[in-house]
């Protein structure tokens, strides 16, 4: 089959064209010489060649079947790229083991062995059969990937703590691979161009992300490793609670939309990563949390007593950076809409 739609032809293209640059850019120019970042361009890699088959299948008029067996081999080594991408940098692996090397030596001898073998150009019923065995073999991998990031996962979904850029970005490459492949399951029995333009979309996605994050130089850095030490000694927790306490009161830190864990850490003369865990350990909470505390107590108090002040104006005096952050954070604390909370006053 092929498409003579101009616009989908040059979406799909220029998303395989931008991929080839951004994996060679990684793997032989990237500066930091990080070994998650040359995962990370053989992950692309991989990707950009299988897509680019796909492309050429769809749009070009003459078929090369070895171009299309190159295209299947790539996408026999997608899952392993994926899972090792994402372990390494999890990990903050500064080399790649001899375990890991002879893991993919031995998928990358498989595929191309089969393919001497078995070569596409006078074997396609077999490479028809066997593109269930690449499949299988890519959504097993995303599967092992999907348990290397749990703990990113539980700090999402529990807000124990604020997830790094990094981290975010782990979890986005890992569910536009997930998009990909179901795309291309879907595709395989429906219409074989969704594989192709996810990948497009995927791609876009993410570079909208890593553009839009303020710190997206922390990306391809490593992930700040978690504090090493338990729960602080509770005399110790005790007294920087108290302190903690008193000086957000005094200095009324919550009402600074843009207030950030390391200033009130600067304040109290300790580390960022000793605040952090003396709210998740000692006091259970995230920092957003505990600094919406403080904002909901503001904002009830004014809610009581000011009655000629907006609720809009109210959200913006007890700290909240928005109305509608105002109205959802309220709504979760206490049940009740700002207005709703203020009928019972007046």
């Amino acid at each position: 089959m092929t498409f003579d739609n101009s616009i989908l032809f040059f979406f799909c293209s220029l998303g395989v064209f931008n991929g080839f640059l951004v994996s060679m850019y990684f793997l032989f120019f990237e500066k930091g010489k990080r070994i998650q970042n040359k995962l990370f361009g053989f992950l692309v890699l991989m990707l950009s060649i299988r897509i680019g088959k796909s492309v050429y299948s769809l749009f070009s008029e003459t078929k090369d079947l070895l171009i299309m067996q190159i295209g299947l081999s790539a996408c026999f080594l997608i899952g392993v790229s994926l899972f090792y991408y994402l372990k390494s940098s999890v990990e903050n692996k500064k080399k790649v083991s001899v375990v890991w090397k002879i893991h993919v030596f031995t998928l990358f001898l498989i595929i191309t062995i089969t393919g001497i073998v078995k070569p596409y150009r006078t074997n396609i019923e077999f490479w028809r059969s066997f593109v269930t065995v690449i499949y299988t073999v890519w959504g097993v991998y995303i599967l092992f990937s999907a348990s290397v990031l749990k703990n990113i996962y539980k700090k999402i979904v529990n807000k124990s703590s604020n997830c790094s850029t990094s981290e975010l970005w782990l979890v986005a490459v890992f569910l536009g691979n997930v998009l990909i492949y179901l795309a291309y399951l879907i595709g395989y029995f429906w219409m074989y161009f969704l594989g192709t333009l996810a990948f497009s979309l995927v791609f876009y996605g993410l570079l909208f992300f890593f553009m839009s994050k303020k710190n997206r130089d922390t990306i391809f850095k490593d992930i700040p490793k978690k504090y090493v030490s338990k729960k602080i000694e509770n005399n110790e927790a005790e007294k920087l609670i108290l302190e903690l306490r008193e000086l957000v009161k005094k200095k009324q830190f919550y009402k600074n939309s843009n207030i950030k864990l390391k200033d009130i850490a600067k304040e109290l003369n300790i580390s960022s990563h000793k605040l952090s865990q003396l709210l998740n350990d000692n006091l259970g909470k995230s920092f957003a949390l505990f600094i919406n505390e403080y904002r909901i107590i503001e904002a009830k108090k004014l809610l009581k007593e000011e009655t000629k002040i907006t609720l809009e104006a109210i959200g913006y005096e007890a700290g909240f950076s928005s109305k509608s952050t105002f109205y959802s954070t309220f709504k979760r604390f206490t049940g009740k809409t700002p207005s709703e909370y203020r009928k019972d006053f007046f």
